[in-house]
């Protein structure tokens, strides 16, 4: 690792930690040229998965993209980039259970969409309207009842 102040190579591990969110370890290093401390996060990474879109296309998988979305759905809502965290590695740990080295990009959606419910109601709605492309407000309302019947079966 190079130090972020002098740029040398030889730095060195003082501390390590794994993170509340049990997903990354926190890392303190001294850097042995000039004495400067910093942290760095270490995540494994994943996935090795292409996706097909739905016109056939092929992507390599792309976490910030799946970041990026899930972010956009959440915007102005409550949460800790710790809850943030283990929901991303929710949704790419349930990728990677599917098994196989491609996921169409609609099952991609639907993994989402399910941790989205589980998370932040507001969110799936966001998310849904856009994967699903609702077209009026009865769509919203029905996965608004359907949000409603859940939550009614889980309180019993």
């Amino acid at each position: 690792m190079h130090c972020p102040v002098c740029n040398q190579k030889d730095t060195k591990v003082v501390d390590s930690r794994l993170s509340s969110d049990g997903i990354t370890i926190r890392r303190r290093r001294l850097c042995e040229a000039c004495d400067h401390r910093f942290s760095t996060l270490e995540e494994i990474a994943l996935l090795d998965t292409t996706v097909i879109k739905r016109d056939g296309r092929r992507e390599t998988y792309n976490r910030d993209k799946l970041t990026a979305g899930v972010r956009k759905s959440l915007e102005k809502r409550s949460y800790t980039e710790d809850a943030f965290r283990s929901l991303i590695h929710g949704i790419e740990s349930d990728i990677a259970k599917r098994g196989g080295e491609e996921i169409t990009s609609s099952s991609m959606g639907e993994i989402i969409m399910d941790r989205l419910r589980n998370f932040d109601n507001v969110a799936y709605i966001r998310f849904a309207s856009v994967y699903r492309a609702f077209e009026d407000v009865q769509t919203f309302q029905k996965v608004l009842d359907e949000l409603r019947a859940r939550k009614k079966k889980k309180n019993k």
